[in-house]
């Protein structure tokens, strides 16, 4: 539910100088947050009048207009449209006879915004690409809890693994290798505004609250964000301090899970100038306690899997003058799971059997500095960012038979014990680019980017675990586990240090990319990415003479230089379609990982593919078309070893087949109606020779882990005003998730999916406070969205992870 202070169209500080008309359309979009387009290209060379105070856009728009012949109207929320002033009517000196009534007019064409979804501001209309713009205004409360969760419930081809909030994979457009965290870096880049904020990292989950927009570039995007974009980009824009306003805001709701226990959430934002329009300073704070509702037979408890996240943003803007802008921002955010949320198929719905808890915990912190430069049409932009995540899980399984003879499996009557894992990463990144955007898409763009990752995993087995009382003990401390939601530690006799790693990756890079008009309404974008990675690594809590016995030239550093070209070509028959093609490549730098006991390299994977697509944009309804063919050479996926702990391996080559449909239809004024489909066909079509067996002699050729085959959503949005001068606001939608499988091998090959998931939402309320009414899961079905919860008990169990049951939230928001 958008909170008002949210969602309402604000003053701004707006600094225009007298410019064309095209760049004053970039700058007044970016200053206001508002989106902006005109039709007629005529229209860009006109010269506004310079605009200077704290503004709404459509007071700016009038002043900047003023003199120049065009107005803007306003056709949707912080949506204008920039067109010739009609002619004023002058009374005439005499009656005039009769005239034949006038034809029809034309139906009134497409506006066409200005977006930020690319680093140099092409018009939707123009980027040559699949891409969805979620606004911030449309994300209420309950929304932000969710973090990633509400960007996948909104996006057909966004999917999610489901382990839990802090250790999940996100993938985009069917590109997935694994359905586990390993050393592997991601597929899809995250950021967070301009730095990036995971490599070999899950997705750490961050609240989506105060957010200007979150944007989903569908990849490969191998020339723009480099690495680890085989899939796409996930970026998350916050909302930037504001210069002269004090304003804030603050929300809260309780939830009622059915089989389960309740939740709460609370947070609050307050912005404040602290230098009259020069610095300010944004300040954002939630918590929230999230009810188990997953029951352990084999313990005798209840609704286990409590869930406690607290955290923070902090935010300085400082407008230095003549068009300099320096921006510093702080985010951080602490997950703390006190067992895992997955089920067993015969134990119940909602319930298993375990003899111990499996808590998990993750810390993300992130600092950000950003320098911006404007020179009219020109930008530079420079970014240094600093990311560090901890990731703690404690797995249930059954000990070894002989800690000193890890190859060889336990009995089947071998007591259960506990495996835990922790990632500690640290990523420096630095990035300086020119850009310059001209009109219809064109412009130019150059940029430099250095980066460091640092990723060391520890493992280890716990022997002859008892409980005992907890007496302050850390979570993850080498001889002791808490247990937070029960006040148990584990106490360990032994504990047998199993065979960790570390790796290191060194980038720097050189990209550019340009968009040319080669004959008018058809675009031609060429683009290229240089890469030089330098990868080294070691092994953890072992002897390096047993780590490398098996593989010894992974002990050594090595570099790997990669070029990426990418081209595009965009036709736009008139204003309300697109019709585009695109060639794009990505990659991902090699490593080493753990197998067993074992360390081991492996090699870097490469994706090249083919898009074409379509779109439309309406009056009453827009629809998008794309289709994509993906050839991935020497995949790279996170398996499961012989103990039960991810591993990383090239498992061979493979290819994806894509098609997305999404349309919105708007009927009548208040009421949307939104629909989408993906659908994905996918395989292994060559096998690569794996040094180790991971569950058998060969992985058989089959389709690609966590791949829907399909996946789909209808949703509405109504707003209505009441009599009473509130405002009424209802939206809901039904997401269905297809079926896929876990992993690749007889193991592993276990289906999921095959769901349906529904939520329902009301608020009431003027633009002050309101209060909201939150539904999810209306039907309380139980569906699996993750065949998986304790890896090393995937042989022997069948484990399933639920959604989580129907539940009701109550909220409130009150704004200043």
């Amino acid at each position: 539910m958008a909170s008002p202070a949210i969602a309402q169209e604000r003053a701004a500080e707006i600094r225009l100088p007298e410019m064309r008309l095209d760049a004053a359309v970039r700058l007044l979009s970016q200053q206001s947050g508002a989106s902006i387009g005109f039709r007629d290209p005529a229209l860009a060379a006109v010269r506004v009048k310079p605009v200077r105070g704290r503004l709404s856009a459509g007071t700016a728009l009038e002043r900047a207009l003023r003199g120049t012949g065009a107005r803007a109207r306003q056709v949707a929320a912080a949506t204008y449209l920039i067109e010739r002033a009609p002619a004023v009517a002058r009374p005439a000196p005499r009656p005039a006879p009769p005239r034949p009534a006038p034809p029809p007019s034309e139906p009134e064409e497409p506006v066409e915004v200005v977006v930020t979804a690319t680093k140099r501001d092409i018009p939707l209309g123009a980027y040559p690409g699949g891409v969805q713009i979620i606004s911030g205004d449309s994300l209420s409360a309950a929304d932000g809890l969710q973090g990633t969760g509400a960007i996948e419930a909104r996006i057909a081809s966004v999917v999610s693994t489901h382990l839990g909030p802090g250790r999940n994979k996100l993938f985009v457009r069917g590109i997935a290798d694994s359905s586990f965290v390993g050393p592997t870096q991601a597929t899809v880049g995250q950021y967070w505004g301009n730095s990036r904020i995971t490599y070999s990292a899950p997705d750490p989950n961050l609240r989506l609250y105060d957010v200007q927009s979150i944007e989903v570039l569908e990849g490969p995007q191998g020339t723009l964000y480099g690495a680890g974009s085989l899939g796409g980009v996930v970026r998350v824009v916050p909302r930037a301090p504001d210069l002269r306003s004090v304003e804030g805001s603050a929300w809260g709701g309780v939830t009622g899970v059915q089989h389960g226990q309740p939740s709460v959430d609370g947070g609050a934002i307050v912005n404040v100038p602290l230098i009259g329009d020069k610095l300010a300073f944004r300040g954002l704070a939630f918590g929230s306690v999230e009810g188990g509702y997953i029951n352990d037979l084999g313990r005798g408890l209840r609704d286990v899997n409590r869930v406690r996240t607290i955290g923070g943003r902090g935010a300085l803007r400082f407008d230095a003058g003549d068009g300099w802008l320096l921006d510093l921002t702080g985010v951080g955010q602490k997950i703390r799971g006190d067992d895992s949320q997955y089920a067993e198929r015969g134990a119940g719905d909602l319930a298993r059997v375990s003899s111990i808890a499996q808590p998990f915990r993750s810390d993300y912190w992130l600092a950000d500095f950003v320098v911006r430069k404007r020179w009219d049409d020109l930008e530079l932009t420079s970014s240094l960012g600093y990311a560090r995540q901890y990731v703690f899980e404690m797995f249930e399984g059954q000990a070894l038979t002989d800690p000193g003879a890890p190859d060889v499996r336990p009995a089947l009557d071998s007591p259960g014990t506990g495996y835990s894992q922790a990632n500690r990463i640290s990523m420096l990144t630095f990035e300086t680019r020119l850009a310059r955007r001209g009109p219809d898409g064109t412009g130019w763009l150059v940029a430099a980017s250095l980066l460091r990752n640092d990723a060391r995993v520890e493992r280890r087995m716990d022997i002859a675990p008892t409980l005992a009382a907890a007496s302050g003990a850390q979570v993850g401390n080498p001889g002791n586990v808490v247990t937070p939601s029960r006040g148990y530690v584990w106490s360990t006799a032994i504990f047998q240090p199993m065979t960790g790693v570390t790796n290191k990756v060194d980038e720097a890079t050189l990209y550019g990319e340009a968009t040319i008009q080669p004959m008018p309404r058809v675009t031609l974008t060429l683009g290229s990415r240089l890469t030089h990675a330098s990868l080294s690594g070691r092994s953890e809590d072992v002897l390096e003479t047993l780590a490398y016995r098996n593989d010894p030239g992974a002990r050594g550093s090595r570099s790997e230089t990669r070029l990426l070209p990418s081209a595009a070509l965009a036709w736009r028959p008139n204003d309300r379609l697109t019709l585009f093609a695109r060639f794009q490549q990505g990659f991902r730098p090699g490593g080493i990982a753990v197998r067993q006991d074992y360390v081991q390299r492996f090699e870097g994977d490469r994706v090249t593919t083919l898009e074409a697509g379509s779109r439309y944009a309406g009056d009453q309804f827009d629809l998008s078309i794309s289709g994509s063919w993906t050839n991935w050479k020497h995949i790279q996926a996170d398996l499961i070893d012989g103990f039960g702990f991810p591993t990383t391996a090239n498992i061979g080559d493979g290819e994806v087949f894509s098609l997305g449909v999404a349309g919105r239809w708007r009927p009548v004024d208040g009421l949307e109606i939104d629909a989408s489909i993906y659908l994905n066909d996918s395989s292994v079509t060559r096998r690569d020779v794996i040094l180790l067996p991971i569950d058998a002699p060969s992985i058989p050729a089959d389709r690609l882990p966590n791949v829907a085959d399909a996946t789909g959503r209808l949703g509405f949005a109504y707003t209505a005003e009441l009599r009473s001068g509130a405002t009424l606001t209802i939206d809901g939608h039904a997401r269905y998730v297809g079926q896929s499988t876990l992993g690749i091998g007889p193991i592993l090959e276990r289906l999921q999916g095959d769901y349906l998931d529904t939520a329902l939402e009301a608020r009431i309320g003027d633009r002050r406070r309101g209060i909201s009414l939150s539904l999810t899961n209306l039907l309380d079905s139980r569906g699996n969205r993750f065949a998986l919860g304790s890896p090393f008990l995937i042989r022997d169990r069948d484990q399933i992870t639920p959604l989580r049951p129907r539940s009701i939230r109550i909220g409130f928001d009150w704004n200043f």
